[in-house]
């Protein structure tokens, strides 16, 4: 595309590649099934969209909207992010006056789509409850979250909640092919499985590492990725691992000091690490189990305001201990 294509507003660009179908949303199928067949009939209850971020809630409210209103979808849907706005007075006046007014063509309610609706103090989700009830007739709510449970009660029992899983391997691999396609990039297949892990299903931090990557070179390696997500490779984790378990503490050591300065991480990012490279490790059982609770209890002590070097050099120490053993 040319520049004298491109559209010239910042915000027209975004919303011309914005999803406005149900296919362009990945994963979560059952989820679109059940969702289509409301938009079929014309009408839908309250929904409530919970589950990790990045796996497609606000992108399936976006879509629910545009295929229901049609062209007029930007009349009849209003967005609000409950994190900026969460007291009781936007409750009262923005949703309020949204709801009560009808809505523009042949459908008979609006659209209020409520983001990180798990934000919003209980002052105003009692004072949404109430507006929810009244306003039924022309007005329905798409609540997203991440917790449910912060969610009261009343307000979960006035919604059908859908709830969302991580994106599986199939789906994030399709993202990442058709990203390469369309920006005319290279990626190796190692690369391919460490976007995999590093994302953990989480559409947008994928699509941000490999925007990342993409500034730095067309062609995204294994340790690209890597260092753009300032995670260290699990390989060099297991050597250090390894090198505790062998009874080689000083060498184990300096290797977690060297990758902790090479890839520019914290305690609390190191620890995660370590803890699921555990299960790799060539012991029995009842050592895993005893070195995963001492990651939970060193990971606590750090965030309680222990020394972070300290910490871990104590938890190698335990990994030698246990060699020992």
């Amino acid at each position: 595309m040319t520049n004298d294509e491109k559209p010239k507003s910042s915000a027209i660009w975004i919303e011309k590649y914005r999803p406005s179908t149900f296919d362009e949303i990945k994963g979560q199928h059952e989820i679109k099934k059940k969702v289509q067949a409301f938009i079929k009939q014309g009408n839908m209850p309250h929904l409530m969209f919970s589950g990790p971020a990045g796996t497609g809630k606000s992108t399936m409210a976006l879509v629910v909207a545009k295929q229901m209103f049609k062209e007029n979808w930007r009349q009849n849907f209003l967005e609000l992010n409950a994190s900026d706005e969460r007291g009781i007075d936007v409750v009262r006046h923005k949703v309020k006056d949204f709801a009560r007014t009808r809505a523009l063509g042949d459908v008979p309610f609006k659209v209020i789509f409520l983001d990180e609706s798990d934000a919003l103090t209980k002052e105003a989700q009692q004072a949404l409850r109430r507006t929810m009830e009244n306003y039924t007739q022309t007005c329905r709510f798409i609540l997203s979250n991440n917790y449910s449970s912060k969610i009261i009660d009343p307000i979960q029992s006035r919604c059908t909640v859908f709830r969302f899983r991580s994106l599986e391997k199939a789906d994030i691999l399709e993202i990442i092919d058709h990203i390469v396609q369309k920006e005319n990039l290279e990626i190796e297949e190692n690369a391919k499985q460490a976007l995999f892990d590093i994302s953990k299903g989480d559409c947008r931090r994928l699509e941000n590492i490999m925007q990342s990557c993409s500034a730095i070179d067309s062609k995204i390696t294994e340790e690209l990725v890597f260092s753009m997500a300032s995670i260290a490779r699990p390989k060099e984790i297991q050597e250090l691992l390894e090198l505790a378990m062998k009874n080689k503490f000083m060498e184990a050591r300096n290797k977690l000091l060297d990758v902790m300065l090479k890839y520019g991480l914290s305690g609390t990012d190191i620890i995660k690490q370590i803890q699921s490279q555990v299960m790799e490790l060539d012991i029995d059982d009842r050592m895993k189990v005893m070195l995963v609770d001492k990651c939970g209890e060193i990971e606590f002590r750090m965030t309680e305001g222990s020394d972070e070097y300290l910490q871990l050099e104590a938890l190698l120490a335990n990994f030698t201990l246990c060699s020992l053993k």
